[in-house]
């Protein structure tokens, strides 16, 4: 890998403990695909070589985070983890209230409840499908507001995770501002390929928003992360630290949703954060019925220890470098070998471009998991699609949504593969890609009632 100058540099840790992997056959891994029901959320982990089917919650821990679960106070009211870790937020948040959740979801549904009415209208910059469902499930319709450059996959835009202000103004004005209770505002948006949101952008977002009395919620999962690309890309940001750009992002929000597993560099965690204490209250006296006390909400002690110490390491410059360095050296290598992803380079994965990828097939046969199957049969490599297996069905008509996106995730924890490891991906990745006029499509044999990506079961068209 290269930095900046273009010389060579290394991760910014060493080794201390190491997990082996499990060598597997084709055979073995057609007949773990086929008992998968051809969906990668399926396969055993035993049965996977390089797993890159998410960053959530599957990164390694570092020393001193092993070390902070020793501390944990697995008091059941008042722990001091859980001090330590607001103490951590609003440090690097800004935010004055805290509400504990076992992950992200939790605390989209804290949110969604409490800040959605029937009827209501959620912009957002590309949905996310727990945000979206939540959203839905409170009553509320959800409207994409992202610039049109996201939904390109060829487009070099630097900053594809921008609002559309013309898009956002068009409904408000169509709707009313009362029917607009926030916009949901995502940091490396997952969805379109990693791509990161702008300062200038979230600028005039914030004075739109103020004018028309709208919150912006901020979907913080990936945001350090984003704050490394403003440091990269945007003028009057490259001597500015990433803590610093985060917490001039959060400043122009009002609160935030977190899956910790991200970011913060655990395995399990997230917390919803926001300024107004009467969303607040109303928030703390609901993690009691659905997560558990506001001071632990889900989470032992020590998973709080974790998440306080991980967010000092994820602002450190050498470890953003690190990390998304590892994607881009990936991506970079990919391109090389003309296979086609999401352009430019985004955060935390190299999104493969299954329409041009798999043009033969139609989408109703859907290209993405189909690439995803093939890439683990090649070399035991586990992806995961998001495409319109993902998007779900229209509640209306009841069709596949059919969104111009039709991607592969190729999913890189923090801190766990090798760059050996991504030159086994990529020569894979080519392979299949060398080899792709032979792939078939699937038609799908189980549909579950929501997120149906999770556990969908396929079979091969005939």
């Amino acid at each position: 890998m290269k930095d900046q100058r273009g010389h060579s540099w290394a991760e910014p840790y060493k080794i201390k403990m190491v997990e082996l992997l499990r060598m597997t056959t084709r055979e073995e891994r057609d007949h773990a695909i086929r008992e998968a029901g051809y969906n990668t959320f399926l396969l055993r982990s035993r049965d996977v070589y390089i797993d890159l089917l998410t960053d959530s919650g599957t990164s390694a821990m570092s020393d001193r985070q092993w070390a902070g679960l020793m501390m944990g106070d697995e008091a059941y009211a008042g722990s001091e983890n859980f001090y330590n870790l607001l103490g951590a937020v609003q440090e690097y948040y800004g935010y004055k209230y805290l509400v504990p959740t076992h992950q992200g979801r939790g605390a989209e549904h804290l949110m969604s409840q409490i800040l959605i009415k029937e009827g209501d209208y959620i912009p957002g910059n590309m949905y996310f499908t727990t945000t979206r469902l939540h959203q839905e499930m409170a009553g509320g319709t959800f409207v994409d507001v992202i610039i049109d450059e996201a939904h390109d996959p060829a487009s070099d835009h630097p900053f594809k995770g921008n609002v559309d202000l013309e898009k956002l103004d068009r409904l408000v004005r169509e709707v009313g501002a009362d029917k607009v209770p926030y916009i949901s505002l995502e940091g490396c948006v997952n969805m379109a390929g990693g791509q990161p949101f702008s300062m200038a952008n979230l600028r005039e977002l914030h004075a739109y928003c103020r004018k028309h009395g709208i919150r912006i919620m901020l979907d913080a999962t990936r945001t350090i992360e984003n704050a490394w690309f403003i440091r990269r890309r945007e003028e009057g940001y490259a001597d500015t630290s990433i803590k610093d750009i985060l917490r001039e992002i959060c400043d122009m929000t009002d609160g935030a949703t977190m899956s910790a597993k991200k970011d913060l560099l655990v395995n399990i965690g997230g917390f919803f954060a926001c300024n107004d204490e009467d969303v607040f209250l109303k928030a703390q006296n609901m993690v009691v019925v659905y997560e558990g006390l506001h001071t632990y909400g889900g989470l032992a002690g020590r998973d709080m220890e974790a998440m306080a110490q991980g967010l000092r390491e994820a602002v450190l410059q050498e470890h953003q470098d690190a990390r998304i360095g590892q994607v881009r050296y990936l991506g970079t290598k990919l391109r090389q070998y003309g296979v086609p992803i999401v352009c430019p380079i985004g955060s935390h994965a190299i999104f493969l471009d299954a329409k041009k990828f798999l043009p033969h097939l139609d989408q109703n046969l859907f290209p993405a998991q189909t690439l995803a199957a093939e890439l683990y049969l090649d070399a035991g490599i586990r992806a995961m699609e998001r495409g319109n297996v993902s998007a779900g069905r229209d509640p209306l008509t009841g069709e596949n949504r059919r969104p111009p996106l039709e991607l592969v995730r190729l999913t890189l924890p923090r801190r766990v593969y090798t760059q050996a490891h991504m030159d086994v991906v990529a020569e894979s990745v080519a392979n299949v890609y060398e080899h792709r006029d032979t792939i078939r499509g699937l038609k799908m044999v189980y549909e579950p009632d929501y997120l149906r990506f999770f556990q969908a079961r396929f079979e091969p068209v005939k």
